[in-house]
């Protein structure tokens, strides 16, 4: 290196203990189980990695709060890949644009925090500009030659990873198109990150890497390139220094530098665009296929705390939709369909009739429904049945589906098929019979969840926290979870009368068990 670059170094305190553990950044919690474990695993099969990034907040790392960014020796990837699955790690995958070639993502659940924990898998340093992640640098087995074990982490010698952490800022924050879509200066962090790793090198190893590994990068370059990444130098320096280092890259690039470019602009402003049309980001989701969660109980029984807690679990990192089949959303036929309903009501064709009132089996009965209400209830299991097919081709695309409710043979109060129920034993007419078959083909499309969880309660618990109904329209619903025989069938039963955090993490380790 310059002099210039051997006096920055100079000028930085280097702790007596080599500050491997993230003094310059702030600490945050202990250690997770689950990482510990993972870690340890890792040491006792021999597994050839390393944490290869980020080091100077290798405890933001162990507590969950940061990804973990392991290189994975090639040779190791099945041994890898079996070791973390057997703890409990599920793989996922971006959107298409975003998987890149030798990395994967592996997420594991630590039941203690109930966090969950991403594994960055590289087989291979991919890096660049987040939007693209356009260059493999082949040093791989260098890199983890020079690797030793820090602690928790196997980590590479700090002249390695400050040479790569280098070229990264570079390709991601001082080429003229990162400038131009607003990305051309470093975060907070990773300026803490650089200041960090200029206590940690020897200006001699960092030079012989160069020599070494990277001949086609002189020192000159790299001298640039250390100034370019300064806050005080001019921005037609950094675009001349991040200019020249993708031309010395060339041979590295994934695609042509102005292809690169291009797909650099089009994903800033398309990804925007794309989120405000459709309301939906881009996240992953399962690489062994989606699933259809479904939780079940009575009033008072927890379902929406549940199912709003697997959402805020899960929503963050992988692509999660909830669905109410309980309240199906209005198709534009169920919104006519009522209004005429509610004109003819209104211009005193048939009597009021109050939605949840439970309707005698006598047609003759003042109390008996009406054909109206035989209509809306076709109508809702059209809903449903609508609603389901979308969770269920969501799900069958890989994604993540929470429903609060669901319509079962087992249950025929709240979410079944009415109309038959309502006219069992009485005298029918046509009419009454296509209404009910109707209903009942709407019912018999809509196929069992993956996995059914029921949140089982005594009637008296669920009485006494729903106190916004009367005691005995809540009794009925809950008797009827409450005294069915759920071992005929595939439902896992959870006591929701336990306190609430005890009753979240049965179900959180439930559907992690399946994902």
């Amino acid at each position: 290196m310059t002099t210039n670059t051997t006096k920055m170094l100079s000028e930085k305190i280097i702790k007596p203990d080599g500050g491997r553990l993230g003094e310059s950044l702030p600490r945050s919690q202990a250690t997770l189980p689950a990482i510990a474990r993972l870690c340890e695993n890792l040491q006792a099969e021999r597994i050839d990695y390393c944490h290869w990034k980020s080091n100077a907040a290798l405890d933001r790392s162990a507590s969950g709060d940061n990804d973990l960014d392991f290189l994975i020796n090639r040779a190791d990837a099945s041994r890898f890949t079996e070791l973390v699955c057997q703890l409990g790690f599920k793989e996922a995958y971006g959107p298409r644009e975003e998987q890149l070639p030798g990395v994967r993502d592996f997420y594991g659940y630590d039941e203690i925090s109930a966090r969950l924990i991403h594994v960055h898998a590289h087989f291979q340093l991919v890096l660049g500009h987040d939007l693209t992640k356009n260059y493999h640098l082949p040093i791989e087995r260098p890199y983890l030659d020079s690797a030793i074990q820090g602690g928790l982490f196997r980590i590479p010698a700090p002249e390695f990873e400050f040479v790569v952490f280098v070229i990264r800022m570079m390709l991601k924050h001082s080429t003229w198109d990162a400038v131009l879509i607003g990305h051309g200066s470093l975060s907070t962090s990773e300026r803490l990150e650089l200041d960090f790793l200029l206590t940690q090198v020897s200006s001699e190893k960092a030079n012989a890497i160069l020599e070494q590994c990277l001949p086609y990068m002189n020192r000159d370059l790299f001298e640039s390139c250390i100034q370019a990444l300064r806050p005080d130098c001019p921005l037609w320096k950094r675009i001349r220094a991040g200019q020249q280092l993708q031309s010395r890259l060339d041979s590295c690039a994934r695609r042509p530098q102005m292809v690169d470019a291009c797909l650099k602009v089009w994903r800033r402003f398309e990804r925007p665009i794309h989120y405000r049309l459709h309301l939906k980001e881009f996240k992953k989701r399962w690489a062994k296929g989606g699933m259809l969660v479904a939780v079940v109980g009575g009033d008072g029984s927890g379902k929406t705390t549940v199912v709003a807690n697997l959402y805020q679990k899960f929503s963050d990192e992988f692509d999660v939709i909830k669905v109410h089949m309980g309240k199906p959303s209005w198709s534009l036929t169920t919104i006519i369909t009522r209004g005429i309903l509610k004109i003819g009501r209104s211009l005193g064709f048939y009597p009021f009739i109050k939605e949840g009132v439970e309707p005698s089996l006598d047609t003759n009965s003042p109390s008996f429904p009406g054909y109206p209400w035989l209509i809306r209830e076709v109508c809702t299991a059209r809903d449903r049945y609508l609603d389901y097919k979308r969770a269920r081709r969501f799900a069958s695309n890989g994604g993540l589906v929470i429903c609060d409710r669901f319509p079962l043979p087992q249950i025929k109060i709240m979410d079944g098929p009415q109309v038959e129920r309502v006219t069992c034993g009485m005298k029918t007419n046509a009419l009454i019979k296509f209404l009910a078959a109707l209903e009942r083909r709407y019912y018999q499309q809509i196929m069992p969840p993956d996995l059914l969880i029921v949140l089982r309660v005594a009637p008296e618990v669920c009485v006494q926290r729903k106190t916004d109904e009367t005691a005995d329209s809540v009794r009925s619903r809950v008797e009827e979870i409450w005294n069915l025989d759920w071992r005929e069938t595939s439902a896992h039963i959870v006591d929701a009368s336990k306190p609430k955090s005890q009753v979240l993490s049965d179900v959180l380790n439930l559907v992690w068990s399946y994902v």
